[in-house]
């Protein structure tokens, strides 16, 4: 069966919509555990491997404190799925609200706390992760994190892929 233009057009488009998430999600990943790290070292003394077995904790519980550095893979690329998964929401979003065209900035603030409040209020408690009393400061700075590491890398990447 011979493929049409309009199927390669179809195919290209899926490639290059998946390239760009994957990308996008990528860099915020990347720059968001490294944000993690040095915060949690610098607040706590938590180094990296513990800082990503605790992420793995939200599937395997207080075992992966005992999971040496396998648990710290795990979290990292659990990292890095949850951090493309809200790439991935933030692309299909973008050319349906016309309100994340507006001010990259601002848009990246907002998506950023948005991630933080449904990370922290509505799906880490839902899942193994020790749970802790809330520290105001600590919830700051985390959302800051998200803010800058998650959501501007969204708002201003996802424009060049739409080609506004």
């Amino acid at each position: 069966m011979q493929s049409t233009s309009h199927d390669n057009t179809t195919n290209h488009s899926r490639k290059s919509f998946a390239t760009a998430v994957l990308i996008t999600g990528l860099i915020a990943g990347t720059l968001d555990i490294l944000a993690a790290c040095l915060s949690a070292y610098i607040q706590r003394g938590m180094t990296p491997d513990k800082l990503l077995q605790f992420v793995a904790s939200g599937l395997f519980g207080a075992d992966a404190f005992n999971g040496g550095a396998t648990m710290a893979i795990t979290g990292l690329l659990m990292h890095f799925m949850i951090a493309i998964s809200w790439t991935l929401l933030f692309y299909l979003l973008y050319p349906r609200l016309a309100i994340l065209r507006k001010n990259k900035i601002l848009v990246g603030v907002i998506y950023g706390a948005f991630v933080w409040v449904m990370m922290n209020r509505v799906i880490l408690p839902f899942t193994a992760i020790p749970k802790s009393p809330f520290n105001p400061v600590s919830a700051l700075i985390g959302m800051i994190i998200l803010m800058l590491m998650i959501g501007m890398p969204n708002s201003f990447r996802a424009p060049k892929y739409y080609r506004e």
